[in-house]
């Protein structure tokens, strides 16, 4: 099996500027650590699977900055002409939760083009699946302006490339980060050759959306699922709302190919999501995914990094994803496991929310 592993040092370089968690610095709010949104995470991640030899089992590869007419299938023109603009000017914001600094524009672009061609490689066959440590994420970012940290849309413009490119059709889009996919979801809202789905805690960010209701529109109608769970959720309910609606939605549509974005901020100990996931419920959400996968479309997966806010603990749960996908015995012991196991939610609670997700079930069955 082979497994593609895209980076660039010079997406870690990428700066948030003067935040105090997800606050702008200013009058009562005191500076403090910096944008939770940080190079840390992610460069952990590479250095990890550097130190326990896993990258010696994965393709390490790096990529251009997607092109204007890669970004220009998502994104108008006056926006990312604003981007550069202000990138070139020496940085600042152009949207809600999204500050850049110098050479933003750039960074973002690569970031972008790391998915564009994580993708590329496993539609044509060159990898069996492959990985996009892509900073900054996309997942919240819209067409005409950033959000959430998401300065460029990664992963719809890596659809759009592929289907300009003629290598696929069919997408089915999972989002496992803690936060709803809410810009992933507008890009596609009324496509029905793009499946979206979106495991997320309820009313974390945006506040606004990510509602089950919410099943797209028009000729999408049907083709986007929001899975809503509520705070402390843990290993038991993601598997369950895995299994029992985001994989057999994504059976349904058939698609070309399976695109995870990849959040680790569900983890119990992130900053900015109040869940209970560990390193084996991304693990073992990833074998599920690559069954699937191989199954209806091949084997064919790639995954874009999204969020996860905790230095210590993302490297582990992203070493366990890797592992999985390149079906690799090398193992970075979870140091959080056993407390984390005594964090979980009780039985009471889980069937709870099982029950729950029986009736979203339903409703999905009953044509909702």
């Amino acid at each position: 099996m082979s497994t593609g592993f895209f980076w660039d040092e010079r997406t870690f370089w990428h700066g948030g500027g003067n935040y105090a968690g997800m606050l702008p610095v200013g009058g009562l709010v005191q500076p403090g650590g910096g944008l939770p949104e940080n190079p840390e995470t992610k460069r952990r991640l590479k250095n990890l699977i550097e130190v326990t030899g896993l990258a010696r089992e994965l393709d390490l590869r790096g990529a251009p900055e997607a092109s204007r007419e890669d970004l220009l299938r998502v994104h108008p023109a006056d926006y990312l002409d604003r981007f550069k603009a202000l990138s070139d000017a020496g940085g600042g914001e152009l949207g809600r939760r999204a500050p850049f600094s110098s050479g933003g524009y750039e960074i973002a672009a690569l970031s972008a083009g790391l998915a564009v061609a994580a993708l590329d490689a496993v539609l044509r066959g060159e990898l069996d699946n492959a990985y996009a440590l892509s900073r900054p994420p996309g997942h919240h970012c819209l067409p005409e302006g950033p959000n959430g940290f998401c300065l460029m849309a990664n992963i719809a413009i890596a659809i759009e490339a592929a289907r300009a490119a003629g290598r696929a059709a069919r997408f089915a889009v999972l989002d496992w980060d803690v936060h709803h996919g809410n810009g992933t979801e507008a890009i596609f809202y009324d496509r029905a050759d793009v499946l979206t789905v979106s495991i997320h805690q309820d009313r974390n960010y945006p506040m606004d959306t990510g509602a089950f209701a919410d099943r797209g529109e028009g000729a999408g109608k049907g083709a986007n699922l929001n899975i809503p769970l509520p705070p402390g959720c843990g290993h038991v309910t993601y598997l369950a709302a895995l299994r029992q609606l985001a994989l057999p939605a994504i059976r349904a549509h058939q698609p070309d190919v399976i695109i995870v974005a990849c959040g680790f901020d569900a983890a119990a100990n992130d900053p900015l999501g109040r869940m209970l996931a560990h390193q084996g419920t991304f693990a073992e959400m990833t074998r599920a995914v690559m069954e699937l996968a191989h199954d209806v479309c091949g084997g064919r997966l790639m995954m874009a990094h999204e969020g996860g806010y905790s230095e210590t603990y993302v490297p582990f749960c992203g070493h366990a994803v890797l592992a999985e996908m390149a079906g690799s015995s090398i193992a970075a012991p979870d140091p959080f496991g056993d407390v984390f196991a005594l964090r979980q939610p009780d039985a009471a609670f889980d069937a709870f929310v099982e029950a729950r997700l029986y009736e979203m079930a339903q409703a999905l069955a009953t044509g909702y």
